[in-house]
């Protein structure tokens, strides 16, 4: 795996020199070419890209990629706003939400944007308040389990998220007391999923159920392409699955009798790559069993390593040449806050700087204040230049919504 030095010519020594560290990075450049790589791969259809904003939902970040040419899929009304304010028009975002109120979905209608549902009651109240004036997207569980880890695996039985497949009768029969008017169907099966076959699978299931709508306008496939977290990980063919669902697609539109548009919902595919997370050793630590480096972020940074198992590559940007040794790499958390267990890191001394990689993907957006830390700065880069896009966060940010009572 390559260790970079620099990005789009700009060192990262001079940018953990100029903002400090612990420092989020962002390249640019690798955002838009994971954009360009899926227009590609699914050329031969009518595609809109909807980025995954949780993934990463900076405005810097939103703006470029609305530039780029994707367009959005936020899961709360607040990502809703979120995008609005980062340029998108209601027309480019669909809104899936799970589990919220009425009241949220009603908000979502009056802004304008796509809404996509994934429950009976919330259809069937959505019936009976709008009837056949506001086109909507019915989310479905095609009971297929896949992806890296259970807890991001969101299409099988037993998930949350979305209509039965076996409950496509209640669906057909609210849909028709309310004459609701079904633009969509959509579909998410989960995250880091390798193989183009599980996107055909879900595709099938589409398929089969989209023959009971006549009116609609898009097939979502939602997202779960593979990045390659570890050195020998293999990342998702997308040409390959952009041909097999492509032509896939292609032959169902002509059974169905007319072109729909095929959307997906691409969030690390997007932006876990071109994520970078820079971070300073505090402390080299031996003990009689491990040898622990300590650095000046944690879990309240990072949380994937600690929540999922997940595995981020981390080098030694200040000594690339230096001997290897094994470390243990954990935060300043108080708790067990470890970002890499038993790496080989080249030689590492106080005040090193270690760079964390494919971080761009829920790392900020699932960063927290835990133990009263504060959350890092956000840079991008772009065409060369490095832009602040967050600004590092000061002890009164802390304070900011707290009440002071006299007791």
């Amino acid at each position: 795996m390559l260790k970079p030095t620099h990005i789009q010519g700009v060192s990262l020594e001079d940018l953990a020199a100029q903002f400090g560290t612990p420092l989020y990075l962002y390249d640019g450049e690798k955002i838009v070419h994971q954009i360009n790589a899926l227009q590609q791969a699914f050329a031969a259809v009518p595609l809109r890209i909807k980025y995954a904003t949780k993934a990463l939902s900076s405005l810097g970040i939103l703006r470029l990629i609305r530039k780029a040419g994707a367009e959005l899929d936020a899961v709360s009304i607040e990502e809703v706003k979120l995008g609005l304010l980062a340029g998108s028009t209601p027309a480019e975002i669909i809104y899936t939400p799970s589990g919220v109120s009425f009241a949220e979905i009603q908000e979502a209608v009056q802004i304008g944007v796509m809404v996509n549902l994934d429950s009976l009651p919330l259809l069937e109240r959505f019936g009976q308040t709008y009837g056949s004036t506001v086109p909507v997207c019915i989310r479905i569980n095609p009971h297929i389990l896949a992806g890296g880890n259970l807890k991001i695996s969101v299409g099988h039985k037993d998930s949350k998220f979305g209509i039965s497949i076996e409950q496509l009768p209640q669906i057909l029969e609210l849909v028709q007391q309310y004459q609701i008017k079904v633009v969509g169907l959509h579909l998410h099966t989960g995250s880091d999923i390798l193989d183009a076959s599980v996107f055909l699978k879900g595709g099938n299931v589409l398929f089969d159920a989209a023959l009971h709508f006549p009116e609609l306008k898009f097939l979502d496939f939602g997202g779960g392409f593979k990045v390659g977290y570890h050195p020998n990980d293999k990342a998702t063919d997308v040409a390959e699955v952009g041909r097999i669902v492509g032509e896939a697609f292609q032959a169902f539109c002509a059974k169905y009798g007319r072109q729909l548009e095929l959307w997906l919902e691409p969030g690390k595919f997007l932006v876990s790559e071109a994520g970078y997370l820079v971070v300073k050793t505090t402390v080299v630590k031996e003990t009689p069993t491990l040898n622990f480096v300590g650095v000046d972020s944690g879990l309240n940074h990072l949380i994937r390593p600690m929540m999922y198992d997940a595995y981020h590559h981390i080098y030694n940007l200040s000594n690339p040449t230096g001997a290897l040794h094994t470390y243990t790499i954990v935060g300043y958390i108080c708790e067990t806050d470890t970002l890499g267990s038993q790496r080989e890191l080249n030689t590492v001394k106080e005040g090193d700087l270690l760079v964390i990689q494919n971080a761009g993907a829920y790392g900020f957006t699932m960063a927290s204040n835990y133990n009263a830390r504060l959350r890092p700065a956000e840079v991008l880069v772009w065409e060369g230049k490095a832009f602040l896009i967050r600004e590092r966060e000061r002890f009164e940010d802390l304070l900011r919504n707290q009440v002071t009572i006299d007791l």
